[in-house]
C-alpha cells in the first residue's frame, strides 16, 4: 500500500481562533493544525496549506470557489478542512461532485487554544474519517461523520446533527 497522505486545508474559524483580553473580543490566528498533529504523534505524510483566515460568516462564493479550485486541480486524494462552524455546511456542499476526492469539513465550537475545546477530538475524527471513507464529502463534528447535504448546525443545542 502506498503511504498515507492527506492535505490540510485552513480557512480560519473558531479552531483557530484567539482571544484578546483587552478587545474582548476574538480574532483568527495562525493555524492550531500543525500544533494538533505534532502533539498527537501522527504517523503518517501531511503538509497543511493555510488557504483562508476568516470567521466563516464572512466566507463569500469566491471564498468557496477558490476553495473548490484548489482542491479540484491539487494531485491529493484525501483532504481535512478546517473551518468555522457556522457556515460550514454550505462549503461542504459547495464541494461535492469533485471525484477521486475525500473531503472531509471539522472544526471547533471553542478555539483550539482554549484548554477546554472540542479542536483535537474532531481533529482526530476527520483525519479518521478521510482514511476510511469512501471518495465523497464530509463533516466530522459532534463525535459524528456525516456526509454533506445530510447535516445541519444546531445553534440552540451546539452541535451538528443529521436532517
Amino acid at each position: 500500500m502506498a503511504d498515507m497522505f492527506i492535505r490540510f486545508i485552513t480557512t480560519g474559524g473558531t479552531i483557530d481562533k484567539i482571544y484578546f483580553d483587552d478587545l474582548g473580543q476574538f480574532e483568527v490566528g495562525d493555524s492550531q493544525v500543525n500544533y494538533i498533529l505534532n502533539e498527537g504523534l501522527v504517523g503518517f505524510d501531511y503538509d497543511v496549506v493555510p488557504l483562508l483566515q476568516k470567521d466563516s460568516l464572512d466566507m463569500t462564493a469566491a471564498d468557496r470557489s477558490k476553495l473548490r479550485s484548489y482542491v479540484a486541480s491539487d494531485d491529493s486524494q484525501r483532504y481535512v478542512i478546517t473551518h468555522g462552524t457556522d457556515t460550514m455546511v454550505d462549503t461542504a456542499e459547495a464541494l461535492t461532485g469533485l471525484a477521486g476526492k475525500t473531503i472531509v469539513l471539522t472544526g471547533a465550537l471553542s478555539p483550539a487554544r482554549f484548554r477546554s475545546t472540542d479542536a483535537v477530538f474532531n481533529v482526530g475524527m476527520a483525519v479518521a474519517a478521510v482514511q476510511t471513507a469512501a471518495p465523497g464529502v464530509y463533516i466530522a463534528m459532534s463525535g459524528q461523520v456525516f456526509a454533506a447535504g445530510e447535516v445541519r448546525k444546531n445553534r440552540d443545542e451546539n452541535r451538528f446533527e443529521a436532517i
